[in-house]
This record gives C-alpha cells, sequence and structure tokens, in this order.
C-alpha cells in the first residue's frame, strides 16, 4: 500500500462531534466574568450598527418581500417598527447588523461573527421569553464556534473566495441556537449538517448588498437548522470532517488540532475587534496609519507627492477597488479610506462614504497617488505606509489593526460613544439610553424580548 493510499485510509478525526459538545455543554458556570462584560460590549456594538443599518435600502427591500410574502409576526426587528416571523427577523436583523460594513470581527472564525449569532438567538428568545442568561449562553457558545469552524478551514477556505461570515457562520449561529434550545451533543452535530448543507456566501459580492446578505442567511440557516434537528430531521453528524461535507468540498484544510485547540487568551471571545472606521477592516490599519502621520505632521494633503502603502496579498481580493464610484464601493477601497483619511474626513462618520465623496476631484487625485506594495506571508491586520511630501520630506508610519484591546473599560467608553452616535439619531436620546441601560444589565432580565421590543422604532 503506498503512503498516499496509507494516509487516506485513516479516518478523520470527529471534529463535528467535538464542537457540537462544547457548545452543547456550556453553561452559564463555565464563564469567566470578563466575558459576561465583552458580550456586553458586542451587544452594544450589534444594536448601535443595527439601529443605523436599519433604514437602509436593502433593508427596506428585504422587510417589503417579508411582508409581501405573509411573513407578519410577532417579533421585533430592530429600529423599524414592522414585526415578523423568527425566521425573518433573523433574515432582516443580520442583514441589517451588517448593511454598513460596521460591525465587529474576529480573526480565528475570519469574518463578522456577533451578525450572525444575535439575530438567531433574540429573535428565538423573543418567542420563547428566554432569559438573559440563557441568552448569553447561547451567545457565547455561538460565538466560539465561529472561532473552531473558522481555524478549521483557513486559510483556503477564505482564498477559495467564499465569504467566511456567510458560511462559517451559519455553523455559529446553529451553535447558539442549539444551545438556547438544549439540544443535547448529538442532535446538535445532526443540526450542523443541516447548517453545513445551506451554508453559503460569495466574496465576489463584497461591495453589493449580498455581502450583507450572508450575514442575514447565516443566522437564518441556524435557526432553521437547529429548530428542525430538534424535530427530528436528518443529516450527516460529521458534516464539518466527512468525505464531500463542508471542509473538503470548501477548502484544502481539515485543521482539527487548530479548531479544537486552546484559544488565544482562553477564548475565542477575548480576541473580538471592533471598528472605529465604517468601512472594509483591511482598510483599518491603513486609516491609522494615514491619520497618525497627518496628525504628527500636520501638512496640507496638496503637499502629498507619493504615498506607498505596504500590506498583506490578501486585501488585493477584499478592499482593493481603484476608483469607487459609490459610498459602498469607497469601503472596499483602500486608496480612497487612505485618501479620506489624509484629507480629514472621518472615516467613522456614515455620511463620510458616498457618492459625493467617490466622486470628488480632490480626493481623486490624492487617492492617485497611492501605490500599493502586497506582501506575501504578512499578518493581514498588518500595514506600513510611507508619504513623500513637495520638498522631499519622508515620513513613515506603521499599525497593526488586529490586537485587541487589553484595557475593556476604555474600549467601553469607545463603545458607547459609537452607540450614541449612531443609535440616538434612530430611537432619540430617552430611548437610546433605555436600550444602553437594559444591555448593561442583561442578565438580570427574566424574558430577552425586552430587549429587542426596546429597540424598536416607533415610526
Amino acid at each position: 500500500m503506498t503512503a498516499a493510499r496509507a494516509a487516506s485510509s485513516v479516518p478523520p478525526p470527529a471534529v463535528t462531534a467535538a464542537i457540537a459538545g462544547r457548545a452543547a455543554r456550556l453553561g452559564w458556570a463555565d464563564l469567566p466574568d470578563d466575558l459576561l462584560e465583552r458580550t456586553k460590549q458586542c451587544l452594544l456594538d450589534w444594536f448601535a450598527v443595527t439601529l443605523a443599518g436599519a433604514r437602509e435600502e436593502l433593508t427596506d427591500i428585504l422587510v417589503q418581500e417579508a411582508l409581501e410574502d405573509g411573513a407578519t409576526g410577532t417579533i421585533s426587528l430592530v429600529g423599524r417598527g414592522e414585526t415578523v416571523t423568527p425566521s425573518a427577523a433573523a433574515l432582516i436583523n443580520g442583514s441589517a447588523s451588517h448593511a454598513l460594513d460596521y460591525d465587529d470581527v474576529n480573526f480565528a472564525m475570519g469574518g463578522h461573527p456577533t451578525v450572525t449569532v444575535v439575530p438567531a438567538i433574540l429573535a428565538l428568545g423573543e418567542q420563547r421569553r428566554a432569559s438573559g442568561r440563557a441568552f448569553i449562553e447561547a451567545f457565547v457558545a455561538g460565538y466560539e464556534t465561529s472561532g473552531r469552524v473558522g481555524r478549521l478551514v483557513a486559510p483556503s477556505h477564505y482564498l477559495k473566495g467564499f465569504h467566511v461570515t456567510g458560511t462559517v457562520g451559519s455553523f455559529a449561529a446553529t451553535a447558539a441556537v442549539g444551545r438556547m434550545l438544549g439540544l443535547d451533543p448529538a442532535r446538535l452535530a445532526t443540526a450542523f449538517g443541516i447548517a453545513a448543507t445551506q451554508a453559503a456566501g460569495l466574496k465576489s459580492n463584497f461591495g453589493t448588498m449580498c455581502k450583507p446578505l450572508h450575514a442575514g442567511t447565516a443566522s437564518e440557516h441556524g435557526l432553521r437548522a437547529a429548530r428542525l434537528a430538534a424535530r427530528g430531521f436528518t443529516a450527516r453528524s460529521d458534516s464539518l470532517e466527512c468525505d464531500q461535507g463542508f471542509a473538503s468540498s470548501q477548502s484544502d484544510h481539515l485543521e482539527a488540532g487548530a479548531a479544537l485547540g486552546e484559544p488565544q487568551q482562553g477564548w475565542h471571545l477575548r480576541n473580538n475587534l471592533f471598528k472605529y472606521h465604517a468601512a472594509c477592516y483591511l482598510t483599518h490599519a491603513p486609516i491609522e496609519c494615514a491619520r497618525e502621520l497627518r496628525q504628527r505632521s500636520n501638512f496640507p494633503p496638496e503637499r502629498v507627492r507619493r504615498i506607498q502603502l505596504r500590506l498583506d496579498s490578501g486585501a488585493d481580493r477584499v478592499c482593493n477597488i481603484a476608483e469607487p464610484r459609490t459610498g459602498l464601493e469607497s469601503k472596499f477601497s483602500l486608496r480612497q479610506t487612505v485618501a479620506m483619511a489624509l484629507a480629514g474626513l472621518d472615516t467613522a462618520a456614515l455620511g463620510s462614504y458616498s457618492e459625493t465623496t467617490a466622486s470628488d476631484p480632490a480626493l481623486a487625485v490624492l487617492r492617485s497617488k497611492v501605490s500599493i506594495d502586497f506582501q506575501s506571508d504578512w499578518s493581514h491586520t498588518l500595514a506600513e505606509m510611507a508619504i513623500e511630501l513637495d520638498d522631499g520630506t519622508r515620513l513613515e508610519s506603521r499599525y497593526d489593526a488586529g490586537v485587541p484591546a487589553t484595557d475593556i473599560a476604555r474600549q467601553r467608553a469607545a463603545l458607547e460613544a459609537k452607540f450614541d452616535a449612531l443609535a440616538i439619531p434612530v430611537l432619540g436620546t430617552v430611548r437610546a439610553g433605555d436600550l444602553r441601560r437594559l444591555i448593561d444589565r442583561v442578565e438580570s432580565l427574566a424574558d430577552i424580548g425586552e430587549l429587542a421590543r426596546a429597540a424598536r422604532s416607533a415610526a
């Protein structure tokens, strides 16, 4: 027997069962104190970006489609007055929360975890009157699953063109809903099989409405998968590792050790990254380099002769739209976001990303001076920038956007400011404050529906 044949005869590790078992057994007593605060910070961020995304055109379209399809129900839509069925709420709230590309990131997952998990369990929790503690248990179970499944198929899954938020996010949502439903490990492993056959999302659709749709469908698929499994619906219980399963069909890797090993700092949730610029996360390090150079040297943009940017080659296929025409395309343009930062535009403000800004002649001139040197085997969150001014002065900066915050109190203050900036225009000062206070005591809520209803818009 050849070595290759012998290797192929070795059964794959039982990854699906192991990940499902961890999620199904996770309980309140397992959670360190800091994970409660980190969960609350994820909720602050999620409600903020979802409220802001609730009136986007794609959200309007999804709401119209749901209502015309007869999906009127009792479940809340964040930032809106309509109520729909749980599945429709998971889809719509999930899509709205990713509409502005302003939501949190985890690089173990390789995508956006919270936007796939919260919409599903918020809808189910409101329907079932689940407690705040049950909601938190479900959230952490789903979040940790996102990191484990993400590490299982990284990096080739993403490099092949799959949007991890839509694919891996389906398993995260399934784990969260399964935990809230109380599925045992065997049933949850089966639910993963149902999720695996639905998991989808293509990076080629970045810059269109389909990217946020991926977050919504992941949440909806997870809700469906776990509920069907609870009813006895069948699927393979080894969907992650089996031949022609999720890993073998959508990646070149089955990194079982990475998936089942100890996360950095013990929990994937401790490595969550929040966005403070309303653009693709891979633009954040270049933006920070540009801001630092501008603030340090205080030069007018007209003095810039050339801008050299070095970063990982992975960004080339994600956020390298050279001449964006719309605000959405601008969020995926390294040159445009660098130009905006150098010109002093507020890259955290939603209004900065518009057709007017994209077509601004001064910004177009500035972004034309950006040359990008893509590097192999770099950290994908690291950027280096060198700017040459008209008198030959050379300015340099370096920034890594992949370092989680160590001061979570300071992080909370930044997130509260972000929450107020995004939530108050939708809910008003009083109701936004009420929502913030509910998030702060989420673990004491007898009915998580109270939180969902507080985020409705009166309009």
